[in-house]
């Protein structure tokens, strides 16, 4: 769950500062390995050209992240008997936790491009985990978050008066590893005006999934679905199965009341 918004500065009423909050809660596996995020952010948004067809922001991220694990539900080979499994011979480990607690800090940037009515370009930049924060149930500090690079570029054409081709991709790079995922889609609009358009696209997750998504869209509401399938070698655990994601997005718009400074009196001849 996540929220945002804009102030207007008292200095220039052209540029925009965003404030907002993150909070995500992720549970997997036998043992409820999860993951708890609260994050603050803050952006200022800047137009580099009048008719602002060409923006930049730059913000930054910040917060506290819990792991953990519920140790109460995990087995252990030491617990074999020979013959079966004894929940009370020693599981042979030792954790000096089972839960940890660190802050993280990430910054990034976004550049919007809008060449003309056919054209619109996007690219954005992320530095994660800069601190290079620890995460360790052993009580040592050899565990640490490596630093993350990840880039995004989008394009948007329309291709007839109610159609219009997206193509995007991310690229994520972090340690040793790298991910790939470039997505297309289609956006097919009932009506302009409202913004009320239906979306269907396929992503690609380079050597390991393909992704089908679907959305739809009406004024400033945002709503979609997404199911990856496993095309890898952990199909052995997975058995190509995925998992759905929702997501919704909503903007909430204010109307400022308008009072005339000042009013014509009509002259009558």
């Amino acid at each position: 769950m996540g929220g945002e918004m804009r102030i207007k500065p008292f200095v220039n009423k052209k540029e925009m500062i965003g404030v907002g909050i993150t909070f995500n809660n992720d549970k997997a596996g036998d043992a409820n390995y999860g993951t708890n995020q609260f994050y603050f952010s803050g952006s200022y948004i800047i137009p580099l050209k009048a008719d602002s067809t060409l923006l930049l922001s730059t913000g930054l991220n910040f917060g506290i992240c819990q792991v953990g694990f519920d140790y109460s539900k995990m087995t252990f080979d030491n617990q074999f008997d020979g013959a079966n499994y004894n929940k009370n011979i020693a599981t042979g480990e030792r954790f000096n936790y089972t839960n940890y607690t660190f802050v993280d800090f990430n910054v990034g940037a976004g550049l919007q491009y809008i060449l003309n009515s056919k054209h619109k370009f996007m690219y954005g930049l992320g530095l994660h985990h800069l601190t290079n924060p620890v995460i360790t149930y052993q009580g040592n500090r050899l565990s640490k978050l490596d630093f993350k690079l990840s880039n995004y570029i989008q394009y948007t054409t329309p291709i007839s008066l109610k159609v219009d081709v997206i193509a995007e991709a991310l690229i994520n790079n972090q340690g040793k590893y790298y991910e790939i995922i470039p997505h297309a889609s289609l956006k097919y609009y009932f009506n302009k005006d409202l913004n009320q358009a239906v979306l269907g696209g396929l992503s690609l997750r380079a050597r390991d999934a393909f992704v089908l998504r679907a959305g739809y869209h009406f004024k400033t509401m945002q709503s979609g679905i997404a199911y990856d399938i496993n095309t890898s070698k952990f199909i052995a655990a997975t058995n190509r199965r995925g998992a759905f994601e929702l997501f919704i997005n909503y903007i909430i718009q204010t109307k400022r009341s308008y009072t005339a400074k000042k009013r014509a009196c009509p002259v009558f001849m």
